[in-house]
């Protein structure tokens, strides 16, 4: 009986086209895409999601995407943004990668007043899953950059939309959201700048994306404290991998964060981005904010985002490849 048993699960996995133990079969894949390869720099936010099923989702391309015709691309059938600020929208690109240091990268492309993210969505003809007055400003980019205004998909806080089996939501994000003037029209830019004005185009989301093989990512954006955290993150849609921003000033700071992810969001692992600085040789620098959030977060696996390496996590958010 026990043979026959054997045989069965050999032969339901043949026809899965699987291996016993076969890599990859049933995980997320997650590459984080920044200007240098191997490291985790200044300017990076950018992260590439796969599901198992193969679609692909791709978040705050900012100033690290080398455009559509980045080759570490491939197919986008998903855009994500969580707020419209030039170093997640993408006002300007390195013409290659490792150009300049990854401290101080040389982005000497500009992408204004269009925008890399549109770019990008337009040429690979992915949807574009944004909330707020989102929609509306980046429509009108993505038709510009040769797209479509059905490409836009509207969400609002509470709903979902699933794109390739793979469930998208928005969460509280508490920043800023005004869009630079570099993106405007040279009528309302020029109104707008002798008074130091932004563009609103509605409140800045992190996310809440749910994979088929279970795992359930949060990305923060940039954001400070919320009790939806621990309320709707960790208790409603039971996050087990956080994406946190804790570059400081601007969002949480190492201390901030680590405090969310050990007392709020409480996940099975932890990716930290949006930290401002340069790692060396894929190293946190020993006294650095990465380090110091490092230290700080208690019995969480801390996985660096470091570009081009593919990390691969399991419905339970443990990391089987590439960390």
């Amino acid at each position: 009986m026990k043979k026959l048993l054997l045989l069965l699960a050999i032969a339901a996995v043949g026809l899965l086209g699987l291996t016993p133990g076969s890599a990859g079969a049933a995980n997320v894949k997650i590459t984080p895409l920044g200007t240098h390869d191997g490291e985790a720099c200044r300017r990076d936010r950018a992260f590439l999601f796969e599901d198992p099923n193969g679609t692909t989702l791709l978040y705050d391309a900012g100033r690290s995407v080398l455009g559509p015709s980045d080759p570490r691309l491939g197919k986008v059938d998903v855009v994500l943004l969580s707020s419209v600020h030039s170093d997640h929208l993408g006002d300007r690109i390195p013409a290659a990668l490792n150009a300049g240091t990854c401290a101080k990268p040389k982005t000497s492309v500009k992408t204004t007043p269009n925008s890399n993210t549109a770019n990008i969505a337009a040429a690979k003809k992915s949807k574009v899953v944004v909330g707020g007055q989102m929609r509306g400003f980046l429509r009108k980019k993505v038709i510009a950059a040769g797209g479509s205004k059905k490409q836009m998909q509207l969400l609002r806080f509470g709903g979902k939309r699933t794109v390739g089996g793979v469930k998208i939501a928005i969460v509280q994000a508490i920043h800023a959201n005004g869009v630079s003037p570099a993106f405007l029209n040279k009528t309302m830019a020029d109104s707008m700048k002798p008074d130091g004005l932004t563009a609103y185009v509605g409140q800045e989301n992190g996310y809440i994306l749910t994979f088929t093989n279970g795992l359930v990512v949060y990305l923060s954006g940039d954001t400070g404290h919320t009790a939806d955290m621990e309320t709707i993150v960790r208790r409603y849609y039971k996050a087990n991998l956080a994406i946190i921003n804790m570059g400081d000033i601007f969002s949480m700071g190492p201390e901030e964060a680590a405090w969310a992810i050990n007392e709020l969001i409480k996940p099975k692992a932890v990716i930290p981005s949006h930290a401002n600085e340069a790692t060396k040789g894929g190293k946190a620098k020993p006294k650095g904010k990465r380090a110091k959030f490092m230290k700080l977060v208690k019995d969480i696996p801390v996985h660096l985002p470091l570009s081009g390496k593919t990390m691969e996590f399991d419905g339970n958010a443990k990391c089987v490849a590439g960390c």
